[in-house]
């Protein structure tokens, strides 16, 4: 009964089966640098205080220095029957060292150890994605200044609005993933608290210097209640839940370019070296990139809802049920870290089709609104300036024309002192000219947008 670390009270041996069961190195054993790290400052915090010797601090330190070194190369032997990567890592010390290896478990448990290294890992992952959001990001803000000059139709309802230029849609993006990266900022400030010598769930009775050990591993904060911080995963929850918000985004521009890369839309060429063909259509061209983004956001999404399923009803301080909180958690980085790279690489090189985006940039009557606001920078109240916009496009309509192919006497029938000057402001471009306010689609404002976000990419928080 002395294989396992805490069979000291069992009389009887574990069933295999429940050791297969109960296993996660399978998938712990990447949380291995984590667990090396943070061991290695419950040591050296233990040596500070005085209950272990410095020198026995020194051989845990060069003895967890080697089997990390032992794992990475590929050396290290993994055993089902040693359950997770904390154990395995706990018993190799011990085959090294003997008692000193023991002392390294001194005022801590797995409930608080398993935590620790967790939220090493997820503050690491978190870094790694806002990495790759701003690299997105770039990329979008590179595209304004080659597609500055293209304006395109704007939709609401997937049906034509009013016109947009083609870099007010790359900013749209690059809001959205600010947002992103604000949120997973807010998300790793509460992850950056330690919970380490909460120990089970009751803390201890020995000297510990649980804010020395902070220090070392960069915490902000120390977990105030041994009793919560045991059991904590809001943490985890809140990463899973900020993951899904930008795979959300990730799959909403996914899924626009996938329509606007179709012959109905044609708006955009895809690069073909992240595109795939088909086994018997020869002229196929598909985005399956585009269409794995969108797909694997309901992984994503799942993961979510598992992980809320999984600490509904747990009562307080550590139960095993959170064993099942890294698989999902670590799928959901993995995907979309693996997404905004490929994201990237899209973004960056796609093309805008502008001759047949400018070919059927008069459809739709975008220029409606904007008559409709000079008809309101004349004095029209903007309910009768509505209605008689809307008449004068159901005349266009009828006649299957542009509002600028009308005669002046039809805008003169729905006011008699417009003149000539009316037509300066139907068209698209014109319409989209005449926007002035912050935010909008207008050039000037654009602009300004642009240079204030290559100045914030430049420097990125």
């Amino acid at each position: 009964m002395t294989e396992k670390a805490w069979g000291g009270v069992f009389g009887e041996a574990t069933d295999r089966r429940v050791e297969e069961f109960t296993e996660s190195v399978s998938f712990d054993r990447r949380l291995y640098a984590q667990d090396i790290e943070a061991s290695t400052a419950h040591a050296q915090m233990l040596a500070k205080v005085g209950i272990i010797s410095q020198d026995e601090c020194r051989q845990i330190e060069q003895a967890l220095g080697d089997i990390r070194r032992e794992i990475e190369q590929g050396r290290f032997q993994f055993r089902t029957e040693l359950e997770d990567i904390h154990m395995h890592v706990e018993r190799a010390l011990v085959d090294r060292l003997g008692d000193v290896g023991r002392k390294l478990h001194t005022a801590r448990s797995r409930n608080d150890q398993v935590s620790t290294d967790l939220r090493l890992w997820v503050r690491q992952a978190i870094d790694e994605i806002d990495v790759r959001l701003v690299e997105l990001q770039r990329a979008f803000v590179a595209r304004c200044e080659t597609d500055a000059d293209v304006v395109l139709p704007g939709y609401t309802h997937l049906q034509r609005a009013q016109p947009v230029l083609a870099a007010h849609c790359w900013l749209a993006y690059c809001e959205k993933f600010e947002r992103d990266r604000q949120r997973l900022a807010d998300c790793r400030r509460r992850v950056n608290v330690l919970p380490l010598g909460a120990a089970a769930l009751a803390g201890t009775s020995l000297r510990i210097d649980r804010q020395e050990v902070a220090r070392r591993l960069g915490f902000d904060e120390v977990a105030a209640n041994s009793l919560d911080a045991s059991g904590d995963r809001d943490f985890v929850l809140e990463s899973a839940f900020v993951l899904a918000m930008i795979a959300e985004h990730l799959s909403s521009w996914a899924e626009e370019w996938i329509l606007w890369a179709t012959v109905e839309f044609g708006f955009l060429k895809l690069p073909e070296a992240f595109c795939t063909g088909s086994s018997i259509m020869p002229q196929k061209v598909n985005p399956d990139v585009l269409e794995l983004v969108r797909g694997k956001t309901g992984r994503v999404v799942g993961n979510l809802q598992a992980l809320l399923v999984l600490i509904k009803g747990l009562p307080p301080a550590y139960n095993r049920d959170l064993q099942e909180d890294k698989q999902p958690l670590f799928d959901s980085f993995d995907t979309v870290r693996a997404s905004l790279e490929m994201a990237a690489a899209v973004a960056a090189r796609t093309e805008l089709r502008r001759e047949a985006i400018a070919q059927k940039l008069d459809r739709g009557h975008l220029d409606a609104t904007a008559l409709m606001e000079y008809l309101i920078r004349r004095g029209v109240p903007q309910r009768t300036a509505h209605g008689l916009v809307g008449r004068l496009v159901r005349k266009a309509l009828d006649r299957g024309v542009r509002l600028a192919d009308l005669p002046l006497g039809d805008f003169q029938e729905a006011l008699p002192d417009l003149d000539r000057g009316v037509y300066a402001v139907l068209g698209p471009r014109q319409a989209v000219a005449a926007m002035t306010s912050y935010g909008s689609t207008g050039p000037e404002q654009v602009q300004r947008q642009v240079v204030a976000w290559k100045e914030r990419l430049d420097h990125p928080a």
